[in-house]
């Protein structure tokens, strides 16, 4: 004989636990010392030599991703 598990205790578990979420406080995001998002600002334009001496702009590579490495042996 098949028995059948009836959900409602599974059912009013969820209910309560929807009903605790619902009534719990927003946080106070004024206490929090949030900065408002600014978006990226552009690159300023400027240009650097290559390896082969030819000086490239970053004008020139609108559109791609770059990456860019200062290193220095001080």
């Amino acid at each position: 004989m098949i028995r059948r598990r009836g959900i409602g205790g599974l059912g009013a578990l969820l209910i309560a636990g929807l009903a605790l979420t619902a009534s719990a406080a927003s946080p106070d995001f004024s206490t929090l010392d949030l900065q408002p998002y600014e978006s990226p600002k552009p690159a300023p334009a400027f240009g650097l030599p290559d390896l082969a001496g030819h000086t490239r702009s970053l004008a020139d590579l609108r559109g791609k991703v770059v990456l860019l490495f200062f290193w220095a042996t001080w």
